[in-house]
């Protein structure tokens, strides 16, 4: 579907689920079905527990609403979702001129007809690696600075338009900061407009006006571990003059990608090495007026020996004391993890473990059983701080 047309409820109910060839899936037997679901454990504290889903073709093997067993875990765990690729630009935007919608429109139908309201990551990623080839050779013209602001403009209009209140919040901007250096990331968008702040005042301001419901959040993977102290302080400069020019950002998105990446004896004597640094960031994030969200949870296990028992207590002791950690913030109310099922993570392809033993960082192994995680993350839930009631967000 290659247009910028808006669609309608109906359409997403109607013939987007069609097109997709699904409906609403009835939850599968599975031994996990016992017990409160995290979402529901969440909501009991006003806060929101999701996960990132994808497209796929009835039936296929993924981590996708249309698997019947896959979207038995959203069903029973989620109450928010996040297209984890379908909605950034190497998917939507084929060429300058073409939108391309196929995909997003039945999951934004999936997520409709389950009640559960919709993150949008991202308007734009704002990193050269993942621009699509066209954006990095793109001629803007004699005045690239009014082309390129045009071109990101319309955009961010076309999906807010198309997709209305279904989306709720959206990471308006990711990953802008380079974590080697601190500085803001150059594109073919920063080079045309004059500076990568620039473009982040544009990305908001216009989505702002297209959205006014939503919130607004810039989206990084500045995180706990040593070796991100170069990332968190390009983050905190990025924040202060976001701030400074009275850019409308609502929310930073922490990725926690968290993860422990060499042997340790002691879980705790590693949580208490760096909680120091990271309450000091999140201090001052906070200072600043913005909301947190974690917005793609999961933990990278590389450090960890294969053996399976003591790899999953391991990592949800570590994963239980960083979200106790971020829990303690009364900013925080919406936890999305970037999967729900080892068989389908990213991880498993973009950082394999040294010795090819499947990543285990997600609620669910590769058979959709629960692992200490599921519990660990259910536990730091139930013991959050109650956060005031909020309004119900659209779905």
């Amino acid at each position: 579907m290659k247009t910028n047309v808006p669609i309608d409820r109906r359409t997403l109910l109607g013939g987007g689920l069609a097109a997709a060839g699904t409906a609403l899936l009835p939850p599968v037997a599975f031994a996990q079905a016992e017990g409160e679901g995290l979402h529901a454990i969440a909501k009991a504290r006003n806060l929101r527990f999701g996960s990132a889903f994808a497209w796929s073709r009835p039936g296929a093997d993924a981590g996708s609403f249309a698997n019947p067993a896959f979207a038995a875990l959203l069903q029973r765990d989620c109450g928010v979702l996040v297209p984890e690729n379908e909605l950034k630009w190497q998917r939507t935007r084929p060429s300058a001129t073409a939108f391309d919608f196929d995909r997003l429109d039945p999951m934004i139908a999936y997520a409709k007809a389950a009640g559960m309201p919709v993150r949008g990551h991202t308007l734009l990623w704002h990193y050269s690696r993942w621009f699509p080839k066209w954006l990095n050779d793109y001629d803007f013209g004699s005045k690239p600075a009014a082309e390129a602001e045009r071109l990101l403009a319309a955009h961010i209009d076309t999906v807010a338009a198309r997709y209305g209140t279904a989306i709720y919040s959206y990471d308006v901007v990711n990953e802008a900061v380079d974590p080697d250096t601190g500085g803001m990331r150059e594109t073919s968008l920063s080079k045309a407009m004059g500076g990568a702040d620039h473009v982040l005042d544009h990305a908001f301001r216009t989505a702002r006006a297209a959205a006014p419901h939503a919130e607004l959040v810039y989206n990084d993977y500045m995180s706990w571990e040593a070796g991100n102290e170069k990332h968190r302080s390009g983050v905190l400069r990025m924040l202060e003059g976001l701030r400074k020019r009275g850019t409308p950002v609502d929310t930073l998105g922490v990725q926690s990608h968290i993860g422990i990446s060499k042997p340790t004896s002691s879980i705790a004597a590693l949580v208490g090495q760096l909680t120091p640094a990271w309450r000091t960031f999140l201090n001052e994030v906070t200072g600043m007026g913005y909301r947190l969200s974690i917005t793609e949870f999961d933990v990278r296990d590389r450090g960890l020996p294969a053996d399976i028992a003591t790899r999953d207590r391991a990592v949800a002791d570590f994963a239980g004391a960083y979200l106790d950690l971020m829990l303690s913030y009364p900013q925080l109310t919406d936890i999305l993890a970037w999967g729900m099922s080892d068989k389908y993570s990213w991880l498993r392809s973009f950082e394999p473990r040294p010795d090819k033993e499947i990543t285990r960082g997600l609620p669910y192994d590769v058979a959709f059983e629960p692992k200490p995680l599921r519990a660990a993350i259910a536990r730091s839930l139930r013991n959050a701080p109650m956060r005031p009631a909020a309004p119900e967000r659209a779905a």
